[in-house]
């Protein structure tokens, strides 16, 4: 920043060029003067002392041993408590309060010079203390599956099924076709493709080939799969009672 933005205010040129040297030496990265005020006695201030703000700390500078040497009292933003200043006949008394140790006052500090610097402090210490936002915490959370679980005295009941339920549900099962290959290790049912006669005594020809025709055209039914085992038997049996 051009030095001709500290001297708006009245401000000594030469004091505020020889404060900016200094200064400029011992800013940190990013660190920028905002404001230089420089003190005026009455009389001829030849040694003035000055205060200088950046937008990170607090400077004040008085000048000893006829200016061969300058003494600096520095404060960062986060150990300054308060500033307050007091206007007089001649200038206004800046005072600085820390939170540790005595305050410090720079007395005849001209009366415009001396709000300015308590506006920018008062906004510097405002920002510092602003409360800032918290970021929403986002937790990296894996979802967890869980199995039921079983307690060791829950018992299962299944329920009872009668013999014949159980048999009936066995013949509805459907028959394997002829040209399926049976399960490893169950015997391969053998079919004889000729229906056996039945010979029937006590019965006439025309009877008993009328029984005969009826117990082939079963056989022929079943042979096929068109009835279940079951109805085969059961037919079978109602046509012998006939007898």
């Amino acid at each position: 920043m051009s030095i001709a933005n500290f001297l708006q205010d009245g401000q000594d040129t030469k004091v505020v060029e020889k404060i900016h040297v200094k200064i400029l030496d011992m800013l940190g990265p990013s660190e920028q003067i905002q404001y230089i005020a420089v003190q005026k006695k009455p009389a001829v201030t030849l040694l003035p002392d000055s205060i200088t703000i950046s937008d990170k700390r607090i400077f004040l500078c008085e000048f000893t041993k006829l200016g061969l040497a300058t003494n600096f009292e520095i404060f960062t933003w986060e150990n300054i408590k308060d500033i307050a200043f007091k206007e007089e006949i001649f200038g206004s008394k800046v005072t600085v309060i820390p939170f540790t140790g005595e305050n410090l006052t720079v007395d005849y500090i001209p009366k415009v010079q001396a709000r300015k610097l308590y506006q920018l402090i008062k906004l510097n210490l405002d920002e510092l203390n602003k409360p800032k936002p918290q970021m929403p915490r986002v937790e990296n959370t894996i979802p967890q599956v869980l199995a039921p679980k079983i307690e060791k005295d829950q018992s299962v009941q299944v329920p009872a099924t009668s013999s014949a339920g159980l048999t009936q549900k066995l013949d509805e099962n459907p028959i394997r076709r002829h040209n399926e290959t049976p399960p490893v290790g169950e015997p391969a049912e053998i079919k004889s493709s000729s229906t056996p006669t039945i010979a029937v005594p006590g019965l006439n020809a025309t009877e008993d080939d009328e029984l005969t025709r009826k117990l082939k055209k079963l056989k022929s039914l079943y042979d096929r799969q068109l009835i279940t085992q079951m109805e085969y038997e059961n037919k079978k049996l109602e046509l012998l009672s006939q007898l």
